[in-house]
């Protein structure tokens, strides 16, 4: 029921299909079961591999018995689709690929967002903010914008990495900018429904987490100053937290629990849990607990039997704390990457040297079960978020996504 709600018309055996980034509801919790509890040495069988991706952080999602993820070839982005054996199905360009403004970060380049699946279509916003969808079967684009231009938008700093949110006839996207920071559009022909434009900063990272609570459907996000959340029919603001660190650059979207809401950023930050209170049509958000703990960069956060897991800057490597106090569970203190969760184990991604280590989700102790070496697909980092569908462990790098059997 959760997954009809958050990605819509979808049958029950769409249910491992990871439609979106981070899953149906957003949680990056696999339901998969029947999985390795331990890996063989040298790690669990490689099924295939697919390349010809370009560069590029996507991840991967599925429809139509397909493998969906975009990169960027020479000049031109592109959105690519697979058949569940990795054989190339088709293959569509979505603009001219975006270029930083940052010499230093020019190994950087490439796709970040990953495409969503909806009934039929594939809904993909390009790194350089062109907003595009495809016939999922066929490849054809439907219809696409360039969001920049329509919205009055700056360059981004590197490089839009939203993956965009459906929910019935609606799709969410942040072009932000100053005729729109974030707004809602009518998925089948991309007309505007509403634009928020009362959300302060510049352009922010994550991508929509969103939820049910005092009458309310909230719809987050973030900017270069704050966390947000806008109530999803109207684009109303409803609350917002300011955060702003060194960098300005917020990229870990939250996670909630009935009104609480972690906020994750790295560069001198840490994190924050709030809890929001009703106030007439608005939401005040009252500080639980604030940390320098667990200050996540853009691996992602997972909330699992009320504890929070993930990574913190590279000296401080791996925490579990508890999701109402702060307090802290346990730290690993080698590394810092990605994460996922599936039948009660984490996959944690090292991003520098592609160590995939499996860990029991559990407060007691960081506890190694498994690890194997990730082959190196370009010279890049490990940053786009591993998945689990159809007893499989999919991870991109760069040119390629490996595909793995982790099934009993």
């Amino acid at each position: 029921m959760l997954f009809l709600l958050q990605c819509n018309n979808a049958d029950s055996q769409k249910l491992t299909n990871w439609p979106c980034f981070h899953g149906p509801d957003r949680t990056n919790k696999s339901i998969e079961t029947g999985l390795l509890k331990k890996w063989p040495a040298g790690g669990p069988k490689l099924l295939f591999t697919i390349s010809g991706l370009g560069e590029g952080y996507s991840s991967v999602s599925f429809g139509e018995g397909m493998i969906f993820t975009a990169g960027k070839l020479k000049d031109q982005s592109y959105v690519f689709a697979f058949d569940l054996n990795g054989k190339p199905v088709w293959s569509s360009p979505n603009g001219k690929a975006w270029a930083t403004t940052a010499s230093w970060a020019s190994s950087y380049t490439g796709s970040r967002s990953t495409p969503t699946y909806d009934n039929g279509r594939l809904y993909c916003l390009s790194e350089a903010g062109r907003l595009a969808v495809y016939d999922a079967k066929t490849g054809n684009e439907i219809w696409a914008k360039d969001l920049p231009k329509e919205f009055d938008a700056p360059q981004t700093e590197y490089g839009y990495a939203e993956s965009v949110y459906i929910e019935g006839n609606r799709l969410y996207v942040r072009p932000s900018g100053k005729k729109g920071f974030l707004v809602c559009l009518n998925k089948d022909d991309g007309k505007l429904i509403w634009a928020n434009t009362d959300i302060p900063g510049g352009e922010g990272y994550t991508s929509a987490v969103v939820f049910d609570f005092g009458g309310f459907k909230h719809l987050t996000g973030s900017s270069s100053d704050c966390y947000f959340g806008v109530d999803i029919v109207t684009g109303k603001l409803l609350w917002k937290v300011d955060f702003k660190n060194q960098q300005g650059l917020n990229l870990t979207d939250v996670v909630v629990k009935d009104g609480d809401v972690l906020i994750s950023s790295d560069y001198g930050k840490g994190s924050i849990l709030v809890r929001l209170k009703k106030s007439g049509s608005a939401f005040i958000p009252e500080t639980v607990w604030e940390s320098k703990l667990m200050d996540n960069h853009h691996g992602g956060v997972i909330l699992h039997n009320g504890y929070l897991y993930g990574s913190g800057t590279s000296s401080r490597g791996w925490f579990c704390l508890d999701f109402l106090t702060g307090k802290q569970m346990w730290n690993q203190t080698r590394g810092k990457g990605s994460i996922t969760y599936a039948e009660g184990m984490l996959y944690l991604l090292d991003e520098r040297s592609g160590v995939m280590s499996l860990i029991k989700a559990s407060p007691e102790k960081y506890e190694l079960i498994s690890e194997f070496n990730i082959p190196s697909g370009g010279q890049s980092m490990y940053w786009a978020h591993p998945v689990i569908s159809g007893k499989r462990l999919y991870v991109r790098h760069w040119d390629k996504v490996f595909v793995y059997d982790i099934g009993l």
